[in-house]
């Protein structure tokens, strides 16, 4: 599995509630994605999330699906400390 980094912008300060976070779980859990970590700036209109997956089309279907952005999704050729 490939390694991405997507780069999301937000109108407006984001803050997911639990049934939120459960149902993206749920999605990722039957997409074959595996969510990594996350990033949020400051005033918490953008967001960093880095994923697992074998192909990049799978994470542009995961955000059209539950209404995500996806500014930039950048393949990371591997992590280091």
């Amino acid at each position: 599995m490939a390694l991405y980094l997507v780069e999301r912008q937000f109108a407006e300060s984001v803050e997911l509630t639990e049934p939120e976070i459960a149902m993206i779980d749920s999605y990722e859990r039957s997409h074959e994605i595996r969510w990594l970590t996350s990033f949020l700036s400051a005033d918490k209109r953008k967001s960093y999330c880095l994923y697992e997956v074998d192909d990049v089309a799978i994470l542009r279907k995961h955000a059209a699906d539950l209404g995500l952005p996806a500014d930039a999704i950048i393949e990371v050729s591997e992590m280091t400390r």
